[in-house]
């Protein structure tokens, strides 16, 4: 009588099955720990919500609402008309005068920050084709000196772009209406690249300061020494630790799309799709510069200073995210190259508003695939010193 037997499983098949058992029950003791503790809830849902905001709304790099005087020395339908430009404009908040000194007061006391001066023979000058009016402007803050003077000139090329509408020629010599584009950003809108590049900081929260403090404090607490004792190998808890907080920098991400989309207008030119895979390339890199410190310092204090230091100021001043890197010194420059927020900012403020530019996307997110890969291997062999 022959007996069918059930052919037992091969021991690799068993060794498998039973890592990811392990893995599985690491990442469920992740999550609950990730849910019971409300600081990092906090850091991951209502930081971000905060910044969102706060970025989107209270912050702006547009230049409006700018007190300048207007100095009508004379009033005359061609000069009351020029400073109308100004007075209708949603950029100036105009003063006006007929006194020079008085504005040259007022621009030194800093109450206005500029003077738009018309000059007493403005109506007999343009009647001859060569008037002018002056633009003075409070140079202390350069990039705001220039922005204003920009507006200025445009304030004084739509007066002289109605003239020509109406028939009278501009003056020879002298201003001539400029037609200008902004590609990309045709609203000349600052939120169209601060609300992309605040996803940076979001990422970077949640990769790396999140994920910081929760290992650092469970090297405080000696919970990590007691899985040490058991079968789970380094390269799992490194997994399992990632596992979480890679989910919710996920959710950060949709958060800040939708946001973007619906509450503040910011155009979507690229790939879903794309947008996704260099973020979690970005986030891969961040959730590793966040196990790495903690790993290596083993203190919450100094692995949230370590972690600030490293990642989130330099992803915040150093990554072109508010300040334009080619007007940094050349050392600074130099330095931006070895963070991953200045290729990750490129990215999206590309993807937000040109759309897909392989030229820009690949070679970015080639560089930040290799920090992802070097990193990795860096925080496991670090967790792995640590069980020997």
């Amino acid at each position: 009588m022959n007996t069918a037997f059930e052919k037992p499983p091969s021991a690799p098949v068993a060794t498998g099955r039973k890592k990811l058992q392990r893995l599985a029950a690491l990442v469920r003791k992740e999550t609950y720990q990730l849910f019971r503790d409300p600081s990092a809830i906090a850091i991951g849902i209502v930081m971000p919500a905060l910044l969102i905001f706060m970025f989107g709304f209270a912050i702006s790099l547009d230049v409006k609402n700018v007190p300048v005087a207007v100095v009508l020395e004379r009033p005359s339908p061609e000069a009351t008309e020029l400073a109308a430009s100004f007075v209708l404009s949603p950029y100036f908040e105009t003063r006006e005068l007929t006194s020079m000194p008085q504005a040259q007061r007022l621009l030194l006391q800093r109450k206005v920050d500029g003077i738009v001066r018309i000059r007493s023979d403005f109506a007999r000058q343009l009647n001859a084709g060569n008037a002018q009016a002056q633009v003075l402007v409070y140079g202390t803050d350069a990039n705001r000196a220039r922005i204003i003077e920009a507006y200025a000139q445009g304030a004084i090329a739509q007066f002289f772009a109605r003239r020509s509408a109406e028939g009278v020629p501009p003056p020879a010599g002298g201003l001539a209406v400029v037609q200008s584009r902004l590609w990309f950003n045709e609203a000349n809108d600052s939120h169209y690249f601060l609300v992309p590049g605040l996803i940076v900081l979001i990422m970077t929260l949640i990769g790396s300061f999140l994920t910081t403090l929760v290992m650092a404090r469970e090297w405080e607490r000696g919970t990590l020494e007691a899985l040490f004792v058991t079968p789970v190998r380094a390269g799992e808890i490194v997994l399992a630790k990632m596992i979480p907080y890679f989910a919710l920098g996920m959710i950060g991400l949709a958060l800040c799309m939708l946001a973007a989309k619906f509450l503040f207008g910011v155009p979507f030119r690229g790939s879903v799709l794309i947008l996704t895979g260099v973020s979690t390339l970005y986030l891969l890199v961040a959730l590793a510069i966040g196990l790495l410190i903690s790993s290596i310092t083993k203190s919450q204090f100094v692995a949230s200073m370590a972690t600030l230091i490293i990642t989130f100021l330099p992803a915040l001043f150093l990554s072109g995210f508010l300040f334009d890197l080619r007007s940094m010194p050349a050392a600074v420059r130099i330095l931006s190259y070895a963070l991953p927020a200045r290729y990750y900012v490129n990215m999206l403020q590309t993807l937000f508003l040109a759309g897909n530019i392989w030229a820009v996307v690949l070679p970015n997110a080639a560089v930040l695939a290799g920090m992802a890969v070097a990193l990795l291997a860096l925080a496991r062999a670090a967790t792995t010193k640590r069980l020997a």
